[in-house]
């Protein structure tokens, strides 16, 4: 059974990944944790309260950060276009959710969970890395007591989303996702490379929502809006971004990976840009040396991918 915090900024993907993750039968969901990215901290704490209380999600949830981990960085806007002014697709999610919060921020949720199951939490997080970067700051120690960490960020090597460099969710806060690249510990890097080649369609979204109870019957409302921006990118559907990290976590023979330390670009016309140094390759004294070898997902098999995806969705 994985043990996962699950680390995001919901947003329509991030809702699909976390009923994927609560209905998973080895995932065990002990904890969700906010981070802010496709809307403001308050919203996507909101919605990850409504989501907990709409599908009965026993897994507490925690308020992330308000701000980058280097707090001077420049902010970014939230993009309404893409997941709607309320986060979820526009869905009319209300203003309060009375569904009580955990009382710590969520660094240091993860950091005394962590503590509390030494080397059985894998963080799945799927939004920018400020909520690890922080527990990794206050408690470096908690590098060596975490399983695993598998991110949905980065761009290695095809162009980003947000400019031709960098993917959102390292963008926004790249200074966060360097640190928690060169730290000792595990880092699963699921990124555009692979994600963008998994797409959900309308009709198999109302398909789904027909024999997954009401918790698809949600889920398939609030994607409308996302799959409309996708329109003219992939017809009548959605890419399924943040799913396939969790995917990762329980079938990761559907992956290919390459080995190799991974930096971030914090600054200039590439700020966000993911780049590793795969291993093996030969280069002379640089920042890269001695900085631990973290995995790339370079190809994906997206039939057997999607295929779980929809079988996982309509468990009850």
């Amino acid at each position: 059974m994985h043990k996962v915090i699950f680390d995001t900024d919901p947003g329509v993907d991030d809702a699909m990944a976390l009923l994927f993750l609560e209905r998973h039968p080895d995932i065990d969901l002990i904890g969700i944790t906010t981070a802010f990215g496709n809307a403001s901290i308050e919203t996507t704490t909101r919605n990850a309260l409504y989501l907990k209380q709409q599908w009965n999600i026993a897994a507490p949830v925690a308020k992330g950060s308000a701000e980058q981990f280097e707090p001077s960085r420049h902010t970014h806007p939230f993009p309404a276009h893409i997941h709607g002014d309320d986060g979820l697709g526009n869905i009319g999610v209300p203003d309060i959710v009375d569904v009580p919060l955990d009382p710590r921020p969520a660094h240091q949720f993860i950091i005394d969970t962590v503590k509390a199951h030494p080397g059985e939490i894998t963080l799945v997080a799927v939004g920018r890395m400020t909520n690890l970067a922080n527990a990794l700051k206050a408690a470096p120690e908690i590098a060596g007591l975490v399983k695993e960490v598998i991110i949905m960020g980065g761009a290695v090597d095809v162009p980003g989303n947000i400019n031709p460099a960098a993917e959102a969710n390292i963008h926004g806060d790249p200074e966060a996702a360097d640190y928690i690249m060169i730290a000792p510990w595990k880092v699963v890097v699921v990124g555009l490379d692979v994600t963008l080649k998994t797409t959900m369609s309308r009709t198999e979204l109302a398909e789904l929502s027909g024999k997954g109870g009401a918790p698809m019957k949600l889920l398939d409302r609030l994607s409308q809006f996302y799959i409309d921006f996708y329109d003219g990118e992939v017809k009548d559907s959605m890419v399924v971004h943040d799913t396939c990290a969790c995917v990762y976590l329980v079938a990761r023979e559907l992956f290919t990976t390459r080995g190799g330390p991974v930096r971030v670009l914090t600054t200039g016309i590439g700020e966000g840009k993911t780049i590793q140094k795969p291993d093996g390759h030969r280069f002379g004294p640089s920042v890269w040396d001695n900085a631990p070898s973290q995995l790339v997902c370079t190809d994906i098999e997206a039939d057997a991918v999607m295929t779980l995806v929809k079988e996982t969705l309509v468990r009850q």
